[in-house]
């Protein structure tokens, strides 16, 4: 049940640290001594004891990353950050090579055409992206009009060729079982938490989606002021993609 995390946690470096750690309203960040800097989607449920009492300021990444397994969800989105930081660097996406412009963004070179797509989670994303698609189910916690509640996934995404994750459910621990029912499509995690770390395509996932941040300072400005809206004017966007 753990795999994905474990997955992601293993290729963690013992040797830079937390510097700075903020749940904002909407988005979470986590700096480094390294300069990194990454974020989480905000999951305001903290009713579970956190891992980490005192915080993960000043922990090593490897450390406070590890808050991502916790049932503290705003905790987990920390350590989700913490990761990110390490993970979704510039230079990590120019040796990787995945740099990809927003307009391509998650679907370069799918053909939709014909095909069942399910989107977990309310994706920004450009209206071109699902061009073709015979079918789109929303699926969502919090539905609004013409929306699957999330109940659903488990009778609607076994039959989609296509399906969209948010990074999100990283945090809510529902990845796993999401994954699980989409063992027969092409699957892609995206959004602003998902981390750019290869190994995860190792274990079903089809592409990783996300983005860096290359605006420091606007990144903190935009968590700090509470204010809504997804961060991709401060950054750039990556695509991973499986064999």
């Amino acid at each position: 049940m753990w795999e994905i995390y474990d997955t992601l946690l293993s290729g963690l470096p013992e040797n830079e640290r937390v510097t700075r750690a903020l749940a904002g309203d909407f988005w979470t960040l986590a700096e480094t001594d390294s300069g990194g800097l990454g974020l989480a989607m905000t999951t305001p449920w903290n009713q579970r004891p956190p891992m980490f009492p005192g915080g993960v300021d000043g922990l090593p990444v490897s450390a406070s990353a590890g808050a991502v397994k916790s049932w503290n969800l705003e905790e987990a989105g920390l350590g989700m950050a913490a990761a990110n930081a390490y993970y979704n660097t510039p230079a990590r996406m120019a040796a990787l090579g995945a740099e990809e412009p927003y307009g391509n963004y998650c679907t370069r070179g799918l053909d939709l055409s014909g095909k069942t797509v399910g989107i977990v989670g309310h994706l920004k994303m450009p209206a071109e992206t699902l061009l073709g698609a015979r079918q789109v189910y929303i699926l969502e916690r919090n539905p609004q009009p013409g929306d699957w509640p999330d109940s659903a996934c488990d009778f609607l995404l076994p039959e989609c060729d296509v399906v969209l994750i948010t990074g999100s459910t990283l945090v809510n621990k529902t990845l796993p079982h999401l994954m699980a029912l989409c063992k027969n499509a092409c699957t892609i995690l995206t959004g602003p938490t998902v981390p750019m770390c290869p190994a995860l395509l190792n274990l079903g996932f089809s592409r990783l989606a996300g983005m860096i941040v290359t605006d420091a300072a606007a990144m903190r400005a935009h968590v700090q002021g509470r204010v809504p809206g997804p961060p991709y004017p401060f950054g750039k966007t990556f695509l991973l993609k499986g064999d």
